[in-house]
This record gives C-alpha cells, sequence and structure tokens, in this order.
C-alpha cells in the first residue's frame, strides 16, 4: 500500500514539475519579448515582416504581430498603414486576436473611415454569436468607431444588445448609448426609449450602467424615474460597486428635485416615506469596501436625511481615514466641509485629526483648519499644545497656518487669550524670519480686535497690555524683514502711539514712536511698496500728534519729499494726498523749497487739527471677521472641494421642492400587496354538481381515520421501504384479532357519515375538483382512480 502511495506522489510531483516547466518557458518568452521589443521595433520601423505575420495562416504568428503593433502605438508610433491587413483578422476564431484587433480597429477606425467600414459586417455577425463576451465586445468596438454614416447601425446594434440575455451585455449597450448620443444627438429620442426599457432591468449588473447613460443623455427627464424610483431603491445593495456610485447620485438628485423637504417641528421630523427608503436602503452601504460608495452615501444622507441621521456618517469616515494617505486626503476635504456646517459631530473625535510627521502638506493644512473648526472650551488646551508643536514644521506653509490657527483659538476660546498671546511674544525671539513674521501678523489682529471692542487684552497683567506688545514690536522692526510683518508693526505704531485708546486730545506719544519713523526712513528707498505706504502714513500720523516737535517735522518733510518722487505711483499719490491734509496742520513744515505749493496760491480747502486726526485715525481700528465664506457653498462630493477651485464636472445640487410631486406617481405593480390565495377554478358554485369526483377506501384498503392516525403512521424515506410497506400491510391485515371487527365498523360508520355531509356540502369543498360530464369517462377515471390510489370514487 505504501509503494504504490509512493508511485502516485512521484508520478504527480512529475507531471507537475512538467507543467510549471511548460509555464515558465512560456512566460520567459513573453518576458523576452517584451525586453527586446524596443531593439527589434527600432531595427523593423517599416515592418517588414509584420505583414507577413498578418497574412500567416498561423495563429501564433498573427498574435506575435498583433503585440508589436499595440506596443508601437503605446509608444506613440503612428501604424495605420497596416489596417486592411489587421482587418482581415477581424473573424479570427483565437479570441485573444480578436481582442487585439479590435483595440487597434479602435485607434484608427476615424483615419481610415472607409476600411472600417468594411469590417462593420463582421462586427454585426459577432453580435449575433453564441458568446455573450463576444457580443458585448462587437458592440463595444461598433459604438467605438467614430464613423457618423454609422450612427443608425449602432441604434439598431444599441436596441438589439438592450434586450440581450446575458446582463453583461445589457451593461455594455448602456454604455454605448453616451458614445452614439456624442456622435450624432439626432437619435436622442430612439436612445431616451432605450433607456426607459433598460431602466426596467432587474439585473444589478446592469442597472448602474443605464444610470451612467441616464445622465449622460437625459439628466433632466426625471419623470422618467417616478415608478422605479423604489425598485431602484431595493437594488442598490445588490448592484455593483462603481454603479452603486452613479445610481445614489441619480437617486439623490431625484430626491431633492421630486421629494418634499424633511421639516422639523415641535412633534419630532417629518420625513417622506420614500426618503426613508432611499436612506434605509442605502445605509448599509456605509459598510462598503469601496471609499467611493461610502462618500457616495454620505453625501446623499448630508444633502437628503435630516438631522438626526447625519450623526451615522461619521463613523464610516473616519474608518476611511485608515485605509490609505489617498482616500485620507479626498475624506479630510469631505469631512472639513460637514465640520464647518456642525462641527459638533467632529468634535469628540478631534484627536483622530491630530497631524504625523509623514503627512502631506495638503494633509497637514485641512487637518489644522479641521482642528480651528472643532475647538471648543473643553479641547482646546491639547488643540493648543499640538499647534504649537508643529510651529517647528520644516514645511514654510505649514507653520503659517499653525501660527494662524494659534490666533484663531484665541477669537474662538477667550480664556485662552492668555496662553496665545505668551506663545507669540515667545515666537518673536525664534531665528526663523517665518515665524518671527507669522507671529507678527497674528498679534497684529489680535490687538486690532481687542482694541477695537474698547478692552486691553489684559488689564490685570500690564507686563501683557497692548502697549507693551506694540513697543516689543517696534523694538524689533530691524529684525523683522517680511514685508507684510513690516508693515503691520508700522501700522501698529502709528495706529496705537497714544498711552489712550484713541489720539483725541493727546499731547505726547510714545518715545519708540519716532525710533521707528527714522530707522524706517533711512532704508525708505530699498523698501518694498507695502511698507512705503505705512512709513508715509506713520510720518502725518506722529505730526498731527506733535506738530511743534520740529524732529518729528524734519522726519515727515524728509519721508513725503522721497515718497513724491517714488518710482510707484501709489507711493507718489498718497505722498500728495498727506501733504495736502497737512497743511492746515503745520505748514512750517512742509513749505520749504517745492514740496507743496501753498494753498493761497491755489486754492483748496485748508482742515483743522481735529479733522485731519479724524481722516487719519477714525475707522481704522475695525477688524474684517474670517467667516470661510468662500467655502459657504462648497458640496459634497465636488472637485473643488479637492482642488480649491470650482470645476466645470461640478454637480449642482438641486434646491429642494416644498410639497414635492404626488406619491401616487411612484407607485408600481410591484409595490402591490400580494392578494390571498382563491380557488383555482373560476366557476361560480353550483347547487347539484353533476359527475363530482369523491375518493372512498374500497374494500381492499383500510385506510385509518382521525388526527392520531395520520401522526401515527410512518411514510417510506425510499423505494425500498415504500414496497416493503405495501408487503407488511398486507401480513398485519391477515394476522388481525377478531376484536378489531368492531372497531372497523365503527370507522365504516363514521366514514358514511362523513361522506354524507361532504355530499351535502359538495359545492364548497369540490369546487377545484375534476368534472366528468358523460358515463364513460366517467367509468374510465374510477377505474383509473381505484388502480393508483386503491380508493373507489363514485359520483
Amino acid at each position: 500500500m505504501s509503494v504504490d502511495y509512493l508511485n502516485t506522489i512521484t508520478e504527480n510531483a512529475s507531471r507537475l514539475g512538467m507543467r510549471i516547466q511548460e509555464s515558465l518557458s512560456e512566460h520567459s518568452r513573453e518576458i523576452n519579448l517584451a525586453r527586446f521589443n524596443a531593439s527589434s521595433l527600432e531595427a523593423d520601423d517599416k515592418g517588414r515582416n509584420i505583414r507577413k505575420q498578418l497574412d500567416s495562416s498561423s495563429d501564433r504568428e498573427k498574435l506575435d504581430a498583433m503585440k508589436r503593433l499595440i506596443a508601437l502605438i503605446s509608444k506613440g508610433r503612428i501604424v495605420s498603414e497596416y489596417f486592411a491587413q489587421v482587418v482581415k483578422n477581424v473573424a479570427s476564431q483565437n479570441l485573444e486576436i480578436r481582442k487585439l484587433v479590435y483595440i487597434y480597429v479602435l485607434r484608427y477606425a476615424e483615419q481610415e473611415p472607409d476600411l472600417a467600414l468594411l469590417s462593420i459586417n463582421t462586427f454585426q455577425k459577432d453580435l449575433n454569436d453564441s458568446n455573450p463576451f463576444i457580443r458585448a465586445m462587437a458592440l463595444r468596438v461598433l459604438s467605438g468607431i467614430r464613423v457618423p454614416m454609422v450612427g443608425n447601425i449602432v441604434v439598431l446594434a444599441i436596441k438589439k444588445s438592450a434586450a440581450d440575455f446575458s446582463p453583461y451585455v445589457r451593461k455594455v449597450a448602456a454604455l454605448a448609448i453616451p458614445k452614439c448620443y456624442q456622435l450624432d444627438d439626432s437619435h436622442l429620442p430612439s436612445l431616451i426609449e432605450t433607456i426607459t426599457k433598460m431602466l426596467n432591468d432587474t439585473s444589478p449588473l446592469s442597472i448602474g450602467s443605464v444610470a451612467v447613460a441616464f445622465e449622460a443623455v437625459c439628466p433632466t427627464r426625471l419623470d422618467l424615474i417616478h415608478i422605479k424610483y423604489r425598485r431602484l431603491c431595493k437594488l442598490l445593495v445588490e448592484v455593483d460597486e462603481w454603479g452603486q456610485i452613479d445610481l445614489l447620485n441619480l437617486l439623490l438628485r431625484y430626491a431633492r428635485t421630486m421629494l418634499p423637504r424633511p421639516i422639523v417641528n415641535m412633534d419630532g421630523e417629518e420625513v417622506d416615506k420614500d426618503i426613508e427608503l432611499l436612506l434605509s436602503s442605502s445605509e448599509p452601504l456605509l459598510q462598503s469596501r469601496n471609499p467611493a460608495v461610502v462618500l457616495a452615501v454620505v453625501r446623499v444622507f448630508w444633502y437628503a436625511g435630516p438631522l438626526s441621521v447625519h450623526g451615522k456618517v461619521v463613523r464610516p469616515l473616519l474608518r476611511l481615514l485608515q485605509i490609505s494617505k489617498v482616500v485620507e486626503r479626498v475624506t479630510l476635504s469631505y469631512v472639513l466641509v460637514l465640520a464647518r456646517n456642525n462641527a459638533s459631530l467632529f468634535s469628540p473625535h478631534y484627536v483622530r485629526f491630530f497631524m504625523l510627521s509623514d503627512d502631506s502638506r495638503q494633509v497637514k493644512g485641512e487637518k489644522i483648519q479641521l482642528l480651528v473648526c472643532l475647538i471648543n472650551y473643553e479641547n482646546h488646551q491639547p488643540i493648543f499644545r499640538e499647534l504649537i508643536e508643529h510651529t517647528e514644521d520644516p514645511n514654510d506653509q505649514v507653520v503659517a497656518d499653525c501660527i494662524t490657527a494659534i490666533g484663531r483659538c484665541a477669537e474662538v476660546v477667550p480664556e485662552s487669550m492668555q496662553t496665545c498671546l505668551a506663545a507669540l511674544t515667545e515666537m518673536i525671539k525664534n531665528p526663523h524670519d517665518v515665524v518671527v513674521s507669522n507671529a507678527i501678523l497674528v498679534l497684529k489682529h489680535l490687538v486690532q480686535t481687542q482694541l477695537s471692542q474698547g478692552s486691553s487684552i489684559n488689564a490685570a497683567n500690564p507686563a501683557r497690555s497692548s502697549l507693551d506688545i506694540i513697543s516689543s514690536l517696534a523694538k524689533k522692526i530691524d529684525d523683522i524683514h517680511h514685508p507684510e510683518a513690516r508693515a503691520c508693526v508700522v501700522w501698529l505704531v502709528g495706529q496705537y502711539c497714544v498711552p489712550g485708546q484713541t489720539a483725541h486730545g493727546a499731547t505726547s506719544i510714545a518715545e519708540w514712536a519716532p525710533d521707528v519713523l527714522r530707522k524706517t526712513a533711512k532704508g525708505f528707498s530699498k523698501e518694498d511698496v507695502l511698507v512705503k505706504l505705512q512709513i508715509t502714513t506713520l510720518a502725518a500720523k506722529l505730526l498731527v500728534l506733535c506738530p511743534a516737535d520740529q524732529t518729528v517735522g524734519l522726519l515727515n518733510q524728509y519721508v513725503l519729499s522721497l515718497a513724491r518722487y517714488d518710482r510707484n505711483y501709489d507711493v507718489r499719490d498718497r505722498a500728495r494726498v498727506l501733504s495736502s491734509l497737512l497743511a492746515g496742520v503745520a505748514p512750517s513744515a512742509l513749505t520749504s523749497n517745492d514740496l507743496i505749493t501753498p494753498f493761497e496760491e491755489k486754492g483748496g480747502v485748508v482742515l483743522r487739527s481735529e479733522q485731519v486726526k479724524v481722516v487719519l485715525f477714525d475707522g481704522k481700528a475695525s477688524v474684517a471677521s474670517d467667516n470661510h465664506t468662500e467655502h459657504s457653498n462648497a458640496i459634497v462630493g465636488s472637485l473643488g472641494i479637492i482642488t480649491g477651485k470650482s470645476a466645470l464636472s461640478d454637480v449642482i445640487l438641486p434646491d429642494w421642492l416644498e410639497e414635492g410631486v404626488e406619491s401616487a406617481l411612484r407607485d408600481s405593480p410591484d409595490d402591490a400587496p400580494v392578494p390571498p390565495l382563491q380557488s383555482m377554478s373560476s366557476d361560480p358554485p353550483r347547487a347539484d354538481p353533476v359527475g363530482a369526483v369523491v375518493l372512498k377506501p374500497n374494500a381492499r384498503s383500510s385506510v385509518p381515520t382521525g388526527s392520531s392516525a395520520t401522526n401515527s403512521r410512518k411514510w417510506a424515506s425510499n423505494l425500498d421501504d415504500f414496497f416493503n410497506e405495501g408487503a407488511g400491510s398486507e401480513t398485519e391485515k391477515s394476522s388481525e384479532d377478531d376484536n378489531d371487527t368492531d372497531d372497523e365498523e365503527d370507522e365504516e360508520m363514521g366514514e358514511e357519515e362523513d361522506e354524507e355531509e361532504e355530499e351535502g356540502d359538495s359545492d364548497e369543498r369540490h369546487e377545484g375538483e375534476y368534472e366528468v360530464d358523460s358515463g364513460e369517462e366517467r367509468e374510465v377515471l374510477h377505474k383509473a382512480v381505484v388502480n393508483e390510489t386503491g380508493y373507489e370514487a363514485f359520483g
């Protein structure tokens, strides 16, 4: 036994080795062909042997030639000169050759329309092939030939394939409809009719492609969906993954266009039953393995469901963050749009949005925005620490976003103001210009916000008062190189150089204010345009506040002289405007040389000092609030929320109807309740049934009656037991005691009484029995029943 077993193992091993060797040799041949493909193709640019191989009778030669042609096409070579030889192999029996021929024909059918028309007959014949794959491939190629004159043929082929028994062929027919419509839009009525018929398809494989065809050909004909809406909702779970996405988008558009908006009132939520059907049918898809399906379901729940179902999308979205980096990038865009509308959904899960070292710049940026949206009093401390930690990130944009987010935290949670100010003040000492400049921008915004509200930043701590912060910034003016940051510091110095909140009635200014003007005036010509404008304004403000200060007057005269002849016209215009304003404040400081012409000579209105202060100071402390208005119209599922720019492919979500269309339009025969089972006979009951057949046991068989007898009988499980049971019953019958005779008589009397009752109620109990009219037929039926069942039939 063991020897035979070993021989079997040895034989199987040898067979396996032979098969592996054959497989390796075949694969090595293909690998060698791929390796030396480039060199062989370079040496054979003119294709001297390709024509010979295409005309060969060997399928292997033809296959090699077609592979070489497809390789040339993939490299961008033009091989249309072989079109005539390739078309000859359209009807090849080899499926691999036919596939490559179809690819080649699709590529060059537009350039060789006459030769492509020669192969249409073959494609039409393939539409009747017994193999559904060949039928589908023929239709795909036929619809892909971009020759306008074949439009009618393509329409007929689509109509024929739309009624094919194979769901795969019907799927290809649905995908061919948009191609035909793009080729010739005059076939629109016929294509809409075909789509209407295909919407009745119950195959999950093809219904998703029908949705694609509907969106491409007739997206506004939602009236065609009325009677199919509920059936499509029920088919959602069974449709293929990519078909589910298109079907969900179609059903969402239908729901918002044809169904009433969910209403929230004092008694609860009023949701239409068809919307509930859509939500219940799509809810299982939240567990799909395809992230695109999950995001499509999220879109349906967010835009079609009431507020109570929005929480169901949180866990599936968090699950997608762990799949891959690419999926995480798209999912974060969805979550960011949802969090801006309802941050309470994701606030408990803020830890899931902390940044990782291997995150991309885009992912880190969106996580920072999410943390800002989710911040509240309970979680502001860990979020603040997370943002502080990532201010040392190697990417400058991430650093700038983190510092800006810190300032946003101080605005959202006023209790964190002092912590944010302390952190931003420390950042000014950082050696990196990016950190310093962005910290200054945020500090300027916070100081401006607090002072515009009429309160100091920290009245309890003088070290952190507004003037102290501005003073520290003024002393760092030489270390600040970012143009926007320098402009912010200069503006703060000019706006808040007086100890009070306003400049009205002030007679003195801070000592560091003229020093800032002196430092910036030295390098005025090298400053950025934005900084030049603020330096010019600072000189005018200081002169208005201290018109008698000679040093300030000289600095002002020097700055205005430089600005008057600057290369930038904005700076020149600013200097002329300010010189005119200051003419009534300190004319002695402005009338040197040809700086300005005296107002007495050119005429005009001279403003008083108080009026100039109103122009320069009042109304400049207000802060424009940033409420992300640019993202308010972002739609979940659009390409714009990922790229940051609107795209032509973004679908506009339709508005709700207040009442919707009638629900009866969506009623279909499939929704009707199943009627109870009725009698098979359609004739009305008769009082005296003639020739009704009634079965009763004859003398040859004894059938026990009653439920106990029925339950006690042991039924045969196979044919042998059936015959043995019959033989055993005859033996038991002969061995019965005489005492059983009385019982049999009682049973026969009971049966006679039952038969009399059956005859009286025959119009109800024998409505579906056989009816026999003639006596001969009744006699024949009687004999047949007796022979088959052992019962007598009597009428």
